[in-house]
């Protein structure tokens, strides 16, 4: 770090990871969760659903040490229910990786690195943690792709952690990876992306939109919240400005008042911040005895734009008519409606996608992580049916191909006659591969040999044997 630069900020994270799957509403959950970070400290920032940060030098020294002060938080998430982690470092991105260390099911779900450490705690980390990182983008709807686009080529070409990317002269990286590259260079030394010139507007740049008659239902609400979003980001773009941190004020047409302040690593797009605006009005539960009278967006924080440049392609124009578009279907039909999916772990191919609602940024209802041994590898099949459809599989004497116990074949596949369809003959196979799940559970046990079936039609299969009987689980076309 140079002579100039200022000592980083103290950064205290918590993270709630299974506020999702909590069984109960995740919205009202987290705006429980935020309730409760202001009995420490006022300024609270929720970074994403889930996810929450605010600096910790203050509320740190008053509840006698970071590592209290942690622990006092985790208890008080955990008097509502939900397991919770804290990671402390200097800066956001560091804290952020600190939190996702800690185990927050284990007795340890707190994660100090000590003030002046964090570049060390950082150059050990593979350069995986850019991939999905909004600080590599530039809030646009494809910085996920961006961040791990950029992680994959790193990797090409040898910089394996943050540590290795670090050691680069930052005008060689500039050079080569353009602007997200230099985010990544920041990051990697421990420098957050946020502006050290970050300031509170001198002027009352808020927009504001008033509903008459009032708004009873939250979707029409957050599709005004675009426009209105586009509005303040063109009136900051006139002053040469834009937005890191926001302040949304929803207000019932009783008086009762919505406030909370969200921020963003990189600059809040009109489509991130509409989505923010539903997570809020999902954990306020809107006033359904009259309504939304007003809402009000607030510049809490703003930066010198320096602008960004867009694709060579259009890639970005795109994604921005992608993110309207599903925006304008979701006001009509509902939050549901439009569905994204998210890759993640399982044995089967049918649990690992999920799918969660567009502009939600939420983890896999299984993580990719582990092994997943029985695990199908080699290209994802194009077709998975949501239920597995009967089949017959014969051999040449038209008898069905059974497998034992230690999957050895009583005779070649030959014919396959799926669900609904003409017998096909069997041109091609590979297996069978065994699974064998829940052993020590009766109940929940299941055993399965597993095949890949080519067939004259040319359409490849995956199929299984189950308790003797032929399943089609997926298609390869």
């Amino acid at each position: 770090m140079s002579a100039l630069e200022p000592d980083p900020p103290r950064v205290m994270v918590l993270d709630c990871p299974g506020l999702a799957t909590s069984g109960r509403p995740a919205a009202q959950l987290f705006d429980q969760v935020l309730t409760a970070m202001t009995a420490f400290c006022p300024g609270v920032e929720a970074v994403e659903p889930g996810v929450c940060a605010f600096g910790a030098r203050g509320p740190a020294r008053y509840f006698g040490g970071e590592a209290a002060l942690a622990g006092r938080i985790t208890a008080a998430v955990a008097d509502l229910g939900l397991e919770s982690r804290v990671g402390v470092a200097d800066g956001l991105f560091a804290a952020r990786l600190a939190a996702r260390a800690a185990r927050a099911d284990t007795d340890r779900p707190v994660l100090v690195i000590p003030p002046g450490r964090t570049a060390e705690f950082l150059a050990q980390q593979p350069v995986s943690v850019l991939a999905g990182q909004d600080s590599v983008g530039q809030g646009s709807v494809g910085q996920d792709r961006a961040g791990q686009d950029l992680a994959g080529l790193l990797t090409r070409l040898g910089l394996r952690t943050l540590g290795d990317l670090a050691a680069l002269p930052a005008r060689d990286v500039a050079s080569r990876f353009g602007a997200a590259g230099e985010t990544a260079h920041r990051l990697a030394q421990g420098l957050d992306t946020r502006p050290l010139a970050v300031r509170p507007p001198a002027e009352d740049l808020s927009v504001t939109q008033e509903f008459d008659p009032p708004e009873p239902l939250a979707e029409p609400v957050v599709f005004a919240a675009k426009a209105l979003a586009e509005r303040m980001h063109e009136g900051l773009a006139a002053r040469g400005l834009a937005c890191v941190r926001v302040q949304v004020r929803a207000i019932s047409v009783d008086g009762r008042e919505s406030r909370r302040l969200w921020r963003h690593d990189g600059l809040l797009s009109a489509a991130a911040l509409a989505d923010r605006v539903r997570w809020q009005l999902d954990g306020w539960r809107v006033p359904t005895d009259g309504g939304i009278a007003v809402l009000r967006l607030v510049p809490d924080q703003v930066v010198r734009a320096t602008g960004h440049q867009l694709a060579l392609w259009g890639e970005t124009v795109v994604s921005d008519r992608v993110a309207r578009a599903a925006m304008r279907v979701q006001a009509m039909l509902g939050h549901e409606a439009v569905l994204r999916p998210a890759l993640g772990g399982g044995r089967d191919v049918s649990e690992q996608v999920s799918h969660v609602p567009f502009g939600e940024k939420r983890e896999p209802r299984l993580a990719a992580d582990p092994p997943w041994p029985g695990r199908i590898r080699g290209a994802a099949p194009g077709v998975v049916y949501p239920f597995a459809r009967e089949a017959d599989v014969t051999d040449e004497a038209g008898d069905t191909v059974t497998v034992t116990g230690r999957c050895a074949l009583s005779a070649a596949p030959a014919w396959l006659a799926a669900d609904g369809e003409p017998p096909l003959p069997v041109t091609g196979w590979a297996g069978p591969w065994p699974l064998s799940e829940r052993w020590w559970d009766p109940a929940a046990a299941r055993r399965r040999a597993r095949f890949q079936l080519l067939t004259g039609d040319g359409r490849a299969w995956l199929a299984a044997v189950q308790d003797g009987r032929w399943l089609i689980e997926a298609g390869y076309w």
